[in-house]
């Protein structure tokens, strides 16, 4: 039999091999970082879009990753209404699909900031299991996202990570059971594979266990590389057996995560991409 998530990523990204670009949000306002001048993040959202867009990416992830240190679970509703607006106003600068991301692990914000911009999928950071991190310890809610998700009918992929960056699972399960209960029991329509932190590079081997386990037990459900992805490295992810690549911080000016995206920067993973995919 076989097992796959009810919305296949890939096909609301309109290809076969991602290239994710993401567009970090300075602090919104209410985080200790923030100057509170909306505008400016505004503008700085919508010219990291545009030169993701024009560096020749599939797709765009908004995540608020200026708001450390972030809520564990639920974010106030003043993180939702600023996200919505500032992920509204990306959507329609741009004609890629876009994503959401609420940090640290708010799953319901997630989708109905998606579903409220029509974006094309969330990603999860912790879907299913428990994971030790510095906002303490997170539980995957699968259970109530894929119920909402249905609730409010919204057509959004969820991609969620297995062994996410910057935690430690707590239990006996290695990566390769962690990717199939995600699948299998979370319903995840794909699953993301990460480095231990931000711009960390994602071992090749991680990525093929994946892959290969999901495919021994018929789950056909995309991978996503989700950090560590350089010009250098996209043969290697690709190689592996991944099906996409979330790029970040080595897009950015002077492959600083918290800088402007470079427009050059994009072109060069983008191009490297390309070269794989047209390889023998």
């Amino acid at each position: 039999m076989t097992t796959s998530g009810e919305i296949d990523p890939l096909e609301r990204l309109g290809t076969d091999r991602a290239v994710i670009g993401m567009v970090h949000l300075p602090a919104l306002p209410g985080s200790p970082s923030s100057d509170g001048n909306r505008d400016a993040i505004r503008r700085r959202a919508l010219a990291d879009a545009h030169a993701l867009e024009s560096g020749g990416v599939d797709a765009i992830l908004v995540e608020n990753f200026g708001d450390a240190p972030f809520y564990p679970d639920e974010v106030p509703t003043h993180v939702v209404a600023e996200m919505t607006a500032l992920a509204g106003s990306v959507s329609e600068a741009v004609d890629v699909p876009i994503g959401i991301n609420v940090l640290r692990n708010d799953a319901h914000a997630a989708l109905s900031v998606a579903a409220a911009v029509d974006a094309a999928f969330v990603r999860v950071n912790v879907h299913v299991g428990t994971a030790a991190t510095d906002q303490g310890l997170l539980e995957g809610r699968a259970h109530e996202t894929l119920r909402l998700r249905d609730r409010i009918d919204a057509n959004v992929a969820i991609l969620a990570d297995v062994h996410v960056k910057h935690a430690t699972p707590i239990g006996d399960t290695g990566l390769e059971r962690a990717a199939l209960e995600t699948v299998e029991r979370g319903k995840a329509d794909g699953v993301i594979v990460s480095g231990p932190g931000t711009g960390a590079k994602t071992p090749p081997e991680d990525v093929t266990l994946v892959t290969n386990a999901l495919s021994e037990h018929d789950c056909e459900v995309p991978v996503i590389v989700g950090s560590g992805v350089t010009p250098e490295a996209v043969s290697d992810c690709f190689d592996a057996g991944a099906d996409g690549v979330i790029v970040g911080t080595a897009v950015k000016c002077g492959g600083e995560t918290t800088n402007p995206v470079s427009e050059t920067r994009v072109r060069t993973v983008v191009s490297a991409a390309m070269r794989t995919d047209t390889d023998p």
